[in-house]
C-alpha cells in the first residue's frame, strides 16, 4: 500500500498530476480545489496523503494535501455506489468542512448539485456518513451550513454561474461566518478575476 508520497511535479493535467520520485512517475488522481492550489503556487515538489484503487484491471492512485481530507474520502468510497473517481469529484466541489455540514445536517440538496449524484444517492452518503461523522464528534452547523448555501444562491443570483461562485467561496477564509460577510469577499475574489 502507498500511504504517501513525495517528489517533484513533472507533469499536471485537468484531472491528475504525475509525481517523479526517484525517477518513476506515479500517476496521482488528485481533486480540482488541489491542482489549483499546484497551479496557483507554481509548485515544483509536493507531498500527499494517497489512496490506492485496486481493481480487477486497472490500479490507481488518488492524492490528498491532508489527511483529514483522505479520511473523508475513504468513508465516502466504502459507501455502495461511490467509486473512487465519484469520491474525488465530491471533494472537489466544496471545502470538507462545509461538505461534514451538509451530511450532518441531512441537506442533500447541496449533494445533488454535485454533478452525476441524484436525489437517491446523496440520501444514501447522508444516511450512511452522519453517525460516522457524529461518534468522530462532528457537530451539525445548521445555521453555518444554511449561510454557504445562501451565499451560493446569492452568487448564482447575481449571475455567477455555480462553479464560479463554489471556487470563490472555497477561497474564503473559515473565520468569515455571515451570509453577507462570505457574498461580499466572494465578489471581491469574483472581481480580480
Amino acid at each position: 500500500m502507498i500511504s504517501r508520497i513525495s517528489g517533484t511535479i513533472a507533469l499536471a493535467t485537468d484531472k491528475y498530476i504525475v509525481v517523479d520520485v526517484g525517477g518513476v512517475g506515479y500517476q496521482v488522481f488528485v481533486s480540482t480545489n488541489l491542482l489549483a492550489d499546484i497551479h496557483r503556487k507554481n509548485e515544483e515538489k509536493v507531498t500527499l496523503w494517497t489512496h490506492l484503487a485496486v481493481r480487477e484491471n486497472s490500479m490507481e492512485l488518488f492524492g490528498f494535501a491532508d489527511i483529514e481530507e483522505l479520511h473523508f474520502f475513504e468513508m465516502l468510497i466504502d459507501i455502495s455506489g461511490i467509486g473512487p473517481r465519484s469520491g474525488l469529484t465530491i471533494i472537489s466541489v466544496a471545502p470538507i468542512e462545509t461538505l461534514k455540514r451538509a451530511i450532518g445536517s441531512g441537506d442533500t440538496s447541496y449533494l445533488t448539485k454535485i454533478s452525476g449524484i441524484g436525489k437517491k444517492t446523496a440520501e444514501k452518503i447522508v444516511i450512511e456518513l452522519r453517525d460516522k461523522l457524529s461518534a468522530l464528534g462532528h457537530k451539525s452547523e445548521n445555521g453555518e451550513h444554511k449561510g454557504e448555501l445562501d451565499a451560493l444562491e446569492a452568487l448564482k443570483s447575481l449571475g455567477y454561474s455555480q462553479n464560479e461562485a463554489r471556487d470563490a467561496l472555497k477561497e474564503i477564509p473559515s473565520d468569515v461566518m455571515s451570509t453577507s460577510a462570505r457574498v461580499k469577499e466572494a465578489l471581491k475574489i469574483l472581481g480580480q478575476k
